[in-house]
């Protein structure tokens, strides 16, 4: 692979884990085991009810057949989709990853080839810490679902202002099937015991959490798989 034999960086230093992170997601992300439990590519594949690949391959395609430029992606994700972006990525593109969590940066690093385009960065999804306009994309890949309204809100906001003019945000994520689906009722118990914020995008369009304000020139979303998941393409 191009650029391989040069360590990434992990910068930030904050040990700071936000309260409805710590407190509802602990056994998934923040605990020390759950790297160890969740970081298996069976495991993710199932998990979205073994439509991971694809979802995957969806959202890197959205980015480009090979993805130009300067590349967010804001947050780790269990699985190989971060190694995959990678390998999209053209000779002279780079690829950030911003987290919260030092555990995931630090699974994730392991997980990567050594490569100086790439940078992982601890930092706040809802705060970041990069200039406006400093990328051509940013990926949100199933984050939205995790966090409360506020945080959701805030982490849209921040995902558009630090993609320059004619730039795009792609977002993959939850959306209510219809009650036809078989997995309707099953998908419903599973988020409502587990991953209570998700239920959100069950109940309201998530472009309804769109700044008011916001500088879009262009918002293509198609469902995929029975309406159980949606990906959003936004053109600032």
């Amino acid at each position: 692979m191009t650029g391989t034999g040069e360590a990434r960086t992990i910068h930030g230093s904050s040990n700071d884990v936000p309260a409805y992170l710590a407190d509802t997601y602990w056994w998934a992300y923040v605990h020390p085991r759950a790297v160890y439990v969740f970081e298996r590519q069976w495991l993710v594949n199932l998990i979205l009810w073994g439509n991971f690949n694809r979802l995957r391959d969806a959202a890197i395609d959205a980015l480009g057949e090979r993805v130009q430029g300067r590349t967010l992606q804001i947050a780790c994700v269990y699985g190989d989709l971060t190694r995959r972006l990678l390998g999209r990525l053209d000779e002279k593109a780079e690829l950030d990853v911003v987290d919260i969590l030092p555990i995931q940066l630090g699974n994730l690093e392991r997980k990567l080839p050594a490569d100086k385009r790439v940078t992982l960065f601890q930092g706040d999804s809802s705060a970041l810490q990069f200039a406006s306009g400093s990328y051509d994309q940013a990926l949100l890949f199933f984050l939205l679902h995790e966090q409360p309204e506020d945080v959701r809100k805030a982490t849209i906001a921040e995902a558009l202002r630090v993609v320059k003019p004619g730039g795009q945000l792609v977002i993959v994520d939850y959306h209510r099937p219809s009650k036809l689906s078989p997995l309707y009722w099953p998908m419903k118990g599973i988020l409502h015991t587990l991953e209570p914020y998700a239920l959100d995008l069950w109940k309201h369009d998530l472009e309804g959490w769109l700044p008011p304000d916001a500088p879009i020139s262009e918002l293509r979303k198609e469902t995929m798989f029975g309406g159980l998941y949606q990906m959003l393409r936004i053109t600032v």
